[in-house]
């Protein structure tokens, strides 16, 4: 599939898991067999924000997510602190540099050593351009398990600004794109009763529109923050927004 035939047919991509899968398959194509994507619209000083909130997709093994993710070991990885502190593209080559020099600290030698034993250890990472001071989205695309570092930069060489139109095509699609963790979802009567404060409406009225009680709308409102853990309906019709669960176009 060339790269035009590629980008028509993820800028219709329907849904995430969609997109996800054709991702990976034409990263395949250049030899990142593994890919890793990670977005917060929550990030405050040092703080990503609550991991429930994160958008992650990846086909790496559960072995690596596990520790990765399940132990917060992506908060002293190297390319995961170069990615919050730059935008754009950088070469997997500048760890083994640091590395060398004595610039890491002990925390992310672990990470080193633990990608090391589970070959994650040639590849490019792509920092999109944030959209807001609080958000921050990047790419982490991993050669094969034989591939080394040079083997990558040389296929960078050749396909470069292929592979970073892709990806920011990708990134900015996947915002486009509803996405709650499995513990976040939002039941139909939830959003309905969100939808119709966003829209500016009272309880008294929802109540009316919904065939409720206010009581039973107060009760789909307060259930409403505690799926999306937070305290006022303001902040839940924001994240709501923000994760595209709300006023989106149903496939």
């Amino acid at each position: 599939m060339s790269v035009i035939a590629y980008l028509e047919e993820l800028t219709n991509a329907p849904s995430t898991e969609v997109l996800w899968g054709l991702h990976c398959r034409k990263m395949a194509e250049y030899g990142f067999t593994r890919v890793f994507y990670g977005f917060t619209n929550y990030r405050l000083g040092k703080s990503l924000g609550d991991p429930e909130d994160f958008v992650i997709l990846t086909n790496h093994k559960k072995e690596y997510t596990d520790w990765f993710l399940g132990q917060s070991m992506y908060f002293h990885a190297p390319m995961v602190k170069w990615s919050l502190e730059n935008e754009g593209v950088a070469s997997w080559r500048m760890i083994a540099d640091m590395a060398r020099s004595g610039l890491l600290t002990e925390s992310e030698m672990k990470v080193v050593e633990f990608n090391a034993k589970m070959k994650v250890t040639a590849g490019y990472t792509i920092s999109f351009k944030s959209v807001s001071p609080r958000s921050k989205g990047a790419i982490a695309l991993t050669g094969h398990e034989d591939m080394s570092q040079d083997e990558v930069d040389a296929v960078w060489a050749e396909h470069g600004t292929d592979l970073i139109v892709m990806n920011n095509v990708v990134h900015l699609k996947i915002l486009s794109l509803p996405y709650s963790s499995p513990a976040r979802g939002l039941t139909k009567r939830q959003l309905e009763a969100l939808h119709w404060v966003g829209d500016g409406k009272t309880t008294a009225d929802i109540a009316i529109l919904m065939g409720l009680t206010p009581a039973t709308v107060e009760k789909h409102l307060r259930l409403a923050r505690e799926v999306l853990n937070v305290e006022t309906t303001a902040q839940a019709v924001l994240k709501a927004a923000l994760q595209n669960q709300m006023f989106v176009v149903e496939y």
